[in-house]
């Protein structure tokens, strides 16, 4: 059974940041196989892909988001993670990891982030 468990939420003021960390396991194949992306949902809005890093760790981001997010893998501990560095209050949502692309629908129970002063 696929089991994804981030960490890492939390509250902070605009121009604050945060690391978020998924653990993964139970996946068919090794982990280092599967492209991992992140997603978020915002109150009241529709699901939002957010990042994605391949096996060759070749990585994309959102508009919304790009030159302040980062995502990052450690394959040996099975784990994503994903900076998130000058925060605005639009950035407030609850953030999931998924096991593979922006469609997938494989996720985890995400996150809590919340930008506010």
């Amino acid at each position: 059974e696929v089991q994804l468990v981030e960490s890492g939420g939390g509250q902070v003021q605009p121009g604050g940041s945060l690391r978020l960390s998924c653990a993964a396991s139970g996946f068919a194949f090794a982990f280092s196989m599967y492209p991992m992306s992140w997603v978020r949902q915002a109150p009241g809005k529709p699901l939002e892909w957010v990042s994605t890093i391949s096996r060759t760790f070749i990585t994309s981001y959102a508009d919304s988001v790009k030159g302040r997010f980062t995502i990052s893998r450690e394959n040996a501990k099975n784990t994503l993670y994903l900076q998130l560095n000058s925060l605005k209050t639009e950035d407030t949502a609850i953030y999931y990891c998924a096991q593979g692309g922006a469609q997938s629908d494989i996720r985890g129970q995400g996150t809590q982030v919340t930008v506010s002063s």
